[in-house]
């Protein structure tokens, strides 16, 4: 099946409440709506970041979109290596891995529901089949002050989260004093996880992690400059603490870094670093190689990407026990099925063709309005 048409649309979902986080505040979704029309009518869906323009990154998609039209919607390897070539290469600005992800994730993303939905398939069938039956998420709290934020853990746990994510970063005593409050909260038993987001440098860190370490945190999510892999192993190999990788790796090239480094316990690595679910389960493998797990990352992303991810997840071997959900953070979505609510943390296998959602055209036409008139205005 050759493909047709590629349509792009900036969109913008707001959260129900502002997220705090070591760097700034953010109001919400905002990302592009990629749709590749197949010849036979068919349309596959993905969305890309919209950061840190909607308008430049289009400018970008469009560019690489050229690359496909024509083309058939099962050469995607090769098409998406075209587009990287064609953006980043082939005019002498030369490599662009980490933004020629972002930049190309989401038209990876919709020739993977494009094939799944012309072979009526899901499409963790065609990345090899589902590991297990469900993904199981951690709970990640929200609000500014720690009562808040002690309040929201315990409502999360009481839904059947066993891990709370809790971010930090936000200044020495504040992060103490929330999570002082959320262990409290929720009690002994409970893994936390923190995230301060590149906050600290390696004295920092050292000290925060050995100040924090009374509350037994499980992890302590990127905790410098993600430009230092050996300032990340500096705070490896003095804490008491597993440390996880984020903002370090982004593709299998790092993942091999960290590992030949020893520099991390854990990679966080989501589709929109990477470039898109093939590039995601390459990078899953080089970890495995090298004896780590993935744990799914979220970022300011509707359904069609939870969706996305979660079909990597089940097929992922090594992938970890609590991963990062971010769903619930919107006020409304853009896919009308399935239900993306989490039962007891968990979210089961779902089986409709591609990447397993229908989109809610009423929802989309909302949500591309609602960026014209206040993209600029929740920055």
């Amino acid at each position: 099946m050759k493909i047709r048409e590629i349509k792009i649309t900036p969109l913008l979902v707001p959260y129900a409440q502002p997220y705090y986080w070591s760097q700034g505040v953010t109001q919400g979704a905002e990302v592009l709506l990629i749709e590749i029309c197949g010849e036979n009518g068919s349309v596959g869906f993905g969305e890309c970041l919209a950061t840190p323009t909607a308008k430049g990154v289009q400018a970008f998609v469009e560019e690489a979109a050229k690359c496909l039209i024509g083309q058939s919607v099962f050469d995607r390897e090769r098409l998406m290596t075209v587009c990287y070539q064609s953006l980043f290469q082939f005019r002498g600005t030369g490599s662009a891995p980490r933004f020629g992800g972002q930049v190309l994730a989401g038209l990876e993303m919709a020739l993977w529901d494009l094939q799944g939905k012309a072979l009526d398939r899901p499409v963790y069938e065609l990345l090899g089949g589902a590991q297990r039956q469900y993904v199981e998420y951690f709970g990640f709290i929200q609000g500014s002050e720690p009562k808040e934020l002690a309040r929201d853990a315990v409502a999360l746990v009481q839904q059947g989260h066993r891990t709370i994510y809790c971010k930090v970063g936000r200044g020495d005593e504040l992060d103490i004093e929330i999570v002082r409050h959320v262990r409290e909260a929720v009690g002994p038993d409970i893994r936390l996880r923190l995230d301060p987001n590149e906050a600290w440098d390696p004295l920092d860190a050292i000290r925060m992690i050995e100040s924090l370490k009374a509350f037994n945190p499980e992890m302590i999510e990127q905790p410098c400059d993600h430009r230092s892999l050996s300032a990340l192993k500096e705070i490896k190999d003095a804490s008491s603490v597993a440390i996880s990788a984020d903002q370090s790796v982004f593709n299998a090239v790092d993942v091999a870094a960290v590992i030949q480094m020893r520099a991390a316990d854990l990679i966080v690595l989501g589709l929109h670093e990477t470039g898109g679910i093939g590039p995601l389960m390459e990078t899953a493998a080089a970890a495995r190689k090298g004896g780590l797990n993935i744990c799914l990352h979220g970022l300011y992303e509707t359904g069609i990407t939870t969706c996305a991810a979660h079909q990597a997840g089940l097929v992922i071997p090594n992938l970890d026990d609590a991963n990062q959900y971010m769903n619930h953070l919107l006020t409304s979505d853009v896919i009308a099925s399935p239900d993306l609510s989490l039962k007891d943390a968990k979210l089961g296998v779902f089986d409709a063709p591609g990447l397993g959602f229908e989109i809610d055209a009423d929802a989309v036409t909302q949500a591309a309005a609602r960026h014209v008139g206040q993209a600029a205005a929740l920055r």
